[in-house]
């Protein structure tokens, strides 16, 4: 039995909002000096929500491809920024990732560009600790389907996924649907610390030191 957990990003391992909105700002005012500044409220509210939701919430003034030029523009330059700065990362992360990593495969599926979980990687030296990773950028695909898929192409037979919103949850429901003729258990743990909520019974951690605990009752 090869047993994984497979994480979100925002809400569940670091807080990257306020460089976020920074880089952002950036480029949007280089590029249009009257709009008006991305804070890091802006940037929390839309946590969770694919790219291209995004542009279209934050550049509705722009026609569509000006909408997503300017799109592609702002996320390789957060890549940069935040693989220098970093951001906010949550109590005890490293040091739980490590203990984790002693019994479990760890792995990350966001809904985030190509190149943010890796920035988020490089900065921290996080590599050593996860095995595999996947999100909407690479592929343009919902984050249900990248759950299941990469838990087929790691031959993961017993996972759960950590995130923080309802859209988690409801992704790990979609995956675990595409995979219930495939021997795969699959189960979610809310991240109860980071920006959203959950409509339904599901387990809980309030830091992420509860992790390995909670983890273990629900994967050994």
């Amino acid at each position: 039995m090869k047993k994984g957990i497979i994480f979100d990003m925002d809400g569940t391992l670091w807080d990257s909002a306020d460089g976020v909105a920074k880089s952002w700002t950036i480029k949007v005012q280089e590029m249009y000096p009257d709009a008006q500044e991305i804070t890091e409220a802006d940037v929390k509210s839309v946590m969770g929500l694919t790219m291209d939701k995004i542009a279209d919430k934050f550049f509705s003034w722009l026609d569509e491809k000006e909408r997503y030029e300017l799109l592609d523009i702002c996320g390789n330059y957060e890549n940069d920024y935040l693989r220098e700065h970093g951001g906010v990362l949550y109590p005890d992360l490293e040091e739980f990732l490590a203990e984790l990593k002693k019994d479990y495969h760890l792995y990350i599926v966001s809904n985030c560009q190509s190149g943010y979980i890796e920035a988020f990687l490089e900065h921290y030296d996080f590599w050593k600790y996860f095995e595999d990773i996947e999100c909407y950028g690479n592929n343009e695909l919902p984050k249900g389907d990248n759950i299941a898929g990469i838990i087929r192409r790691n031959d993961i037979t017993n996972a759960v996924y950590v995130g923080d919103i309802q859209g988690d949850y409801d992704a790990t429901m979609s995956a675990k649907e595409q995979l219930k003729d495939e021997g795969v258990k699959l189960d979610f743990i809310l991240a109860d610390y980071g920006f959203g909520d959950v409509d339904a019974k599901v387990s809980e951690i309030g830091s992420f030191k509860e992790l390995p605990k909670v983890a273990s009752e629900i994967l050994d």
